[in-house]
């Protein structure tokens, strides 16, 4: 086995089919289809259940997929460690973020890291649940992993650092702002408002059904799984929203009027790593991360 036959092979995962993969490795399908055959057969098991044009796959390559990548890595690393000497910070650093957390404090960690490191490329995907960001960081396919939850995370074999404490808000529908002046109001004033929420398993949807199950009579309108939408809707006037003040200064931009909920819920938002064997240019992140944790 060798590093262009895994290149090869995670191309193929990357781009959902032999044909593209192809396109972009920028050699022949049948190439392609020889190299990969070859690294079926030694490894002695199918890597691909090939569906119509369609390539799937199989559980062997499920499980080849995060120690490919972490192999792809360590050779990225190995090269920038040698350009280093010359000068070069170069290379690429994967990171999953659930959306909260990937508005900020994401954004201001990325500014500061690609002003001191500008050749280094990011490359963020995206997560749903605390979960997903752990399985990511573990199987190796992401170096840093940005994850919010109710409570602080505690994992093993994962370094976890603790950036911040994100309180809930309100965003608040302009077509329906009968909260009056301040900046806070009670659960209890939702009564009788139309809300756009989170799926269930959030902080920010389990807010809106304790509300509800203690009796304030609000109303679920649309509930949304992609957060990028929340925003078009409060302004359409669909309804307000529930989300981590992390949304706050977009919110503001966009002209909408946001108010703290009391009792306040925090988020509690974290950095997670491997403890070992990262990259130069993850141990160079997570140190942008520890001086803004200051």
């Amino acid at each position: 086995m060798d590093t262009r036959k895994l290149k090869y092979f995670l191309a193929v995962v990357d781009h959902g089919g032999f044909n593209r993969a192809a396109e972009h490795l920028l050699i022949a399908q049948p190439s392609l289809s020889q190299t990969i055959a070859g690294l079926e057969k030694e490894l002695g098991v199918p890597l691909f259940h090939r569906i119509g044009r369609r390539a799937v796959l199989s559980d062997a390559g499920k499980e080849l997929v995060g120690p490919a990548r972490l192999v792809m890595r360590d050779l990225d690393a190995a090269q920038s460690a040698v350009q280093a000497l010359r000068g070069v910070r170069s290379g690429q650093l994967d990171i999953v973020t659930m959306p909260s957390p990937g508005i900020e404090p994401l954004t201001s960690m990325i500014a500061a890291f690609t002003r001191s490191y500008p050749s280094v490329r990011l490359n963020v995907e995206a997560a749903f649940t605390p979960e997903e960001v752990i399985e990511s960081v573990r199987n190796g396919s992401t170096e840093i992993g940005l994850a919010g939850s109710a409570t602080a995370i505690r994992v093993a074999g994962v370094e976890v650092l603790e950036l911040e404490r994100q309180p809930l808000i309100l965003i608040v529908n302009p077509q329906a702002d009968t909260f009056g002046p301040g900046d806070a109001i009670a659960r209890e004033d939702l009564n009788g408002h139309r809300l756009i929420a989170s799926q269930r398993g959030s902080l920010m949807r389990w807010l809106v059904d304790d509300a509800l199950a203690r009796g304030v009579n609000a109303e679920i309108v649309v509930e949304v799984a992609h957060r990028t939408s929340v925003l078009p809707l409060v302004l359409a006037g669909v309804g307000h929203a529930v989300m981590p003040s992390s949304w706050a200064p977009t919110a503001g931009k966009a002209g909408l009027r946001t108010l703290l909920i009391e009792p306040v819920s925090h988020l509690e938002v974290a950095i997670l790593s491997r403890k070992d064997d990262l990259t130069p240019a993850a141990r160079a992140f997570l140190q942008v991360a520890k001086d803004h944790a200051e």
